[in-house]
């Protein structure tokens, strides 16, 4: 069994959250650019900083960490089997079930919960890209790293010269238009909808966004092995050992993410305050999203692995158990939303305003925290961790 250090626990509970404060606007808004919908023209100052706030702090920001976690867990795992039985092929063999088990529970909670799910695609890009550098001497694993870093800075850099050209006042204005009334379509789909009216529209919106997310391919790759890199050279498992080099991370991390985050807020707000206004530059700053959010998410890792231990020891004590059982929490999270938000379950979707949604997350988070401590004060693990392991170690020969 794989030993579980609290620092790397207590930072993918953080994410768990940060994904929620994210997720929670498109149970009802749906996956357009206008993620966070359309402010009314008596919003308060409260709504525009609930926006405001999870632009800055929570988009683009958890989602680069759990990808970093994901790859750095593949390693402690494999690591873990591998001392167990001395025989790789034996991790690859567990370590494939694991990613097997991971793309079911996409496809279920796709197809029947929530289209914005991310365990399918992390699942297929494990399968191809993760279960390949398995008991791979460093300087393999160091290549596959450089390739796909190369890839997604060509990627950013194509992005970057599709939003250097301008679009015309009248194009823009179109593209603005067409936001406004797909977001607004689907929020009366998700809201106001019946059961299968809402399953239909969710199974189009998980084929869509699983296809599109082919476009986040190198980003995610290079993530996943920079977390197994991370592994392999002790800088999650030892940082005090390496404490100038998270310190550099901490200081490149808020330079580059913090003025290009603030601005990723403005910009957010001002959406969602006149989305038929667009912002001359709006598709240049989408294309840099990736850079700037992963920046920003380089130095909360880097806040992490520099805290003291007495310090390390009150944040893992709120936010380990909730990391422990990520996965239970992230489909609870996504099952509690629908229930709440859309049109079969309670609607509260239909009229609630941007500071409400984030009382809510925050109730939801601070519910999560005290179950799970409840729940692993009396079991080993989380339901859904439990039932992996089972799947998982079945005929598995040890």
């Amino acid at each position: 069994m794989t030993r579980r250090i609290e620092r790397i626990d207590a930072l993918r509970g953080l994410a768990v959250f940060g994904i929620l404060l994210v997720n929670l606007w498109s149970y009802v808004w749906g996956f357009e650019s206008l993620r966070y919908g359309v402010l009314q023209p008596d919003a308060s100052l409260l709504d525009v900083m609930a926006i405001a706030f999870t632009a800055f702090f929570a988009e683009q920001k958890f989602y680069p960490i759990f990808a970093f976690l994901f790859g750095a867990s593949a390693i402690l795992i494999t690591q873990s089997v591998f001392r167990q039985t001395g025989r790789w092929s034996e991790a690859q063999r567990l370590y494939r079930r694991r990613l097997l088990w991971l793309l079911a529970c996409g496809v279920v909670h796709g197809v029947l919960i929530w289209f914005g799910d991310i365990l399918t695609f992390y699942a297929l890009v494990g399968l191809w890209v993760l279960l390949g550098i398995v008991g791979v001497r460093a300087r393999t694993l160091l290549s596959h790293l450089r390739w796909w870093t190369l890839a997604f800075i060509v990627l950013v850099a194509i992005g970057v010269w599709l939003g250097m050209q301008s679009l015309g006042p009248e194009e823009a204005y179109l593209l603005a238009t067409s936001a406004v009334e797909h977001v607004e379509a689907a929020r009366q789909v998700y809201t106001y909808g019946n059961f299968l009216s809402i399953g239909w529209q969710r199974l189009q919106d998980y084929l869509t966004v699983t296809a599109q997310s082919l476009l986040i391919l190198p980003h995610l790759a290079m993530l996943f092995l920079l977390g197994a890199w991370s592994v392999r050279r002790g800088w999650l498992t030892r940082p005090h050992r390496h404490r100038r080099l998270w310190k550099r991370v901490l200081i490149a991390g808020l330079l580059i993410g913090l003025p290009f985050n603030v601005l990723w807020a403005v910009l957010k707000v001002t959406e969602a305050a006149d989305p038929l206004q667009p912002w001359r530059w709006d598709y240049l700053t989408y294309a840099l999203l990736p850079v700037g959010g992963s920046f920003m998410a380089a130095a909360i890792v880097a806040l992490f692995m520099l805290a003291s231990a007495a310090w390390m020891r009150n944040i893992a004590f709120v936010l380990a158990p909730v990391g422990r059982m990520a996965l239970s929490n992230y489909l609870a999270q996504s099952l509690l939303g629908v229930i709440l938000f859309q049109g079969f379950g309670f609607g509260l979707g239909q009229n609630l305003r941007p500071a409400s949604w984030m009382a809510i997350a925050f109730a939801i988070m601070a519910c999560q925290i005290l179950l799970s401590r409840w729940w692993l004060s009396r079991h080993a693990q989380g339901p859904l961790e439990s039932w992996s392991r089972r799947f998982i170690h079945r005929s598995v020969v040890r």
